[in-house]
């Protein structure tokens, strides 16, 4: 079994110094850091396969249509699904979700209709939402959250019960206090109504095992860049007869099967939803992150991060004033919190000095902080190659900071 010490050793960015002191990489739930499988990959394939996809009988052509295949294959596998025609790739979890709004909601959507997102969402799982509820003059209702962080499923059964809901749109876990929703709850009770159900999985990939057959789910959305992956790269699962039955997003080359000026026959899935070339280079070095991953011993990831989120929660618990924001009983390993007296910016800023990446600001969830009523926190998010030394020296360094700041 290979140790913390010696996993760290596969993630390059991690051995520098920040400032004049070794980083401290907390910044976890923005992006992860890649392992150096995945940047040999991206290296290997602009250097030996760069050639574009699908149309080319060269070699070239073919060993790189081959490895952007294998990819789909592989998330199809980590994802459970059914096949790998429910994968489509996209830009990202955003891209994913704008997706199933202009195609799904325009060809399904009407004036009265309603779509439920809760009050944890980031700003990618409400705007699009509201653009084409605006579109199509249906309205978009809110799931409140409880002062602990987690949903009022009370109200979200009665918010399904009391409007004519097409979709509910929720996150598996939020990117702002930790948060993990009940979503096989949340799901059942959305068809129970007759509503489809998408899940915002961004925050959720890297932090436990995904069955989207096992939950029923009808879409599910995530990005490469959380779960070691390159930037660029996203993910959108659907079930096969909703995804034939849903328009294409976007018109080009790929997702047609022929074209004259009379009419276009549009490609079969996941084809007709990947307009024009795509980013090759980033979908084949991903597949790399799924190889990483299960060269680890199995259960590593959630033990450590467990551990990492009780041992933060007991320190940072200890300092004077500071408050930690959502306290769900169930929660992957982040700490949203406030110091009193101080603004979460200077926070940030001023542990950087030391080396220390922290997320400051609104984590793009500004209805959740007004529900708050507070202007943002300091998160730290952790991954398993986090330490509980790094733990140490980050409360060392806060206090510090407190001191500086009071």
């Amino acid at each position: 079994m290979a140790s913390i010490e010696q996993i760290r050793l596969d993630f390059p960015v991690l051995d520098q110094q920040v400032n004049g002191s070794p980083l401290i990489y907390f910044d976890n739930a923005a992006t992860t850091q890649k392992p150096k499988a995945v940047l040999d990959a991206l290296s290997k394939y602009y250097s030996e396969d760069n050639a574009n996809i699908h149309r080319g009988i060269h070699a070239l052509a073919e060993r790189a249509t081959a490895a952007f295949e294998l990819t789909r294959k592989k998330i199809q596998s980590f994802l459970h699904a059914e096949s790998s025609d429910q994968i489509i790739f996209t830009s990202g979890t955003t891209a994913s979700i704008n997706l199933v709004a202009q195609t799904f909601g325009r060809a399904n959507f009407q004036a009265g209709d309603k779509i439920l997102v809760s009050n944890l969402e980031h700003h990618s799982n409400i705007v699009p939402w509201q653009m084409i509820a605006l579109e199509k003059g249906a309205e978009v209702l809110v799931i409140p959250v409880l002062d602990s962080g987690v949903l009022d499923l009370d109200a979200y059964r009665k918010l399904l019960q009391e409007n004519t809901v097409k979709l509910v749109a929720v996150n598996h876990v939020s990117n702002a206090i930790g948060t993990i929703n009940p979503i096989q709850e949340m799901i059942d009770l959305a068809h129970a109504h007759g509503a489809k159900i998408l899940i915002d999985g961004a925050q959720s990939v890297a932090h436990m095992e995904m069955d989207v057959q096992r939950y029923n789910m009808d879409f599910f959305a995530f990005s490469a860049h959380k779960l070691f992956g390159p930037t660029g790269v996203g993910v959108l699962y659907g079930k096969r007869e909703i995804l034939e039955s849903m328009p294409p997003y976007q018109g080009g080359g790929e997702m047609i099967k022929e074209v004259s000026f009379s009419g276009t026959t549009y490609n079969e899935l996941p084809y007709k939803f990947e307009a024009g070339t795509p980013n090759i280079a980033d979908v084949i070095a991903f597949s790399a992150s799924f190889d990483y991953l299960n060269s680890l011993e199995k259960g590593l990831v959630e033990e450590q991060e467990n551990a990492l989120l009780t041992y933060a929660t007991e320190q940072l618990s200890q300092i004077d004033g500071l408050k930690i924001i959502g306290v769900a009983p169930n929660k992957i390993a982040v700490v949203s919190f406030l110091i009193e007296g101080t603004h979460p910016q200077d926070i940030g800023v001023l542990l950087d000095k030391f080396g220390i990446a922290i997320r400051t600001g609104h984590h793009c969830a500004q209805p959740l902080m007004q529900r708050f009523d507070i202007p943002g926190t300091c998160r730290a998010s952790f991954s398993f190659y986090n330490t509980k030394e790094e733990i140490d020296r980050f409360v060392t360094c806060l206090k510090r900071v407190v001191t500086m700041l009071l």
